[in-house]
């Protein structure tokens, strides 16, 4: 176990096996030191955690646990590219999107349950740039997707 995942172990974490797409896409692609992960959802065991709109059904707190799920499902988009978790030297982008009631304003909130697990996990490389956006539906009825963009070393 590398040292990525051993601090995911340290916060009571395993990363998960790679989501399977929902569509004809494949979960990560490498482009010379860059890895692009296509849009993760809050799955675990292939079972969305849960579904509706933020603000809504889902709480903030709630969006911002299934943020984290979806950093997971990210990671391991990436691993699958790369083998090895310890080779990411930076991660550089992350853009969340958050299925929001009309009235819901608190995107960042929501997607900083994956900057923050990034931080935890990756420390001075986990600080990124990043967007958060609010949109009416995502699929499946996700509450909350996340892409990544991380720099590798070979």
């Amino acid at each position: 176990m590398g040292q990525v995942e051993q601090r995911l172990a340290e916060l009571g974490l395993t990363l998960p096996e790679v989501a399977a797409p929902v569509a004809a896409y494949v979960p990560a692609v490498r482009d010379g030191a860059h890895v692009l992960t296509s849009g993760q959802l809050p799955m675990v065991a292939g079972k969305l955690q849960l579904t509706g709109k933020v603000g809504a059904e889902v709480t903030a707190e709630e969006a911002k646990e299934l943020a984290q799920v979806c950093a997971l499902n990210a990671l391991a988009a990436v691993k699958s590219v790369v083998g090895d978790l310890d080779r990411v030297e930076q991660v550089v982008k992350v853009v969340g999107f958050v299925a929001s009631a009309p009235d819901f304003t608190g995107q960042p909130g929501v997607v900083n349950g994956t900057s923050e697990l990034l931080g935890k996990v990756f420390g001075d490389k986990g600080v990124h740039a990043r967007s958060a956006v609010g949109v009416a539906v995502l699929p499946l009825d996700a509450p909350v997707e996340v892409e990544l963009t991380v720099r590798v070393r070979d």
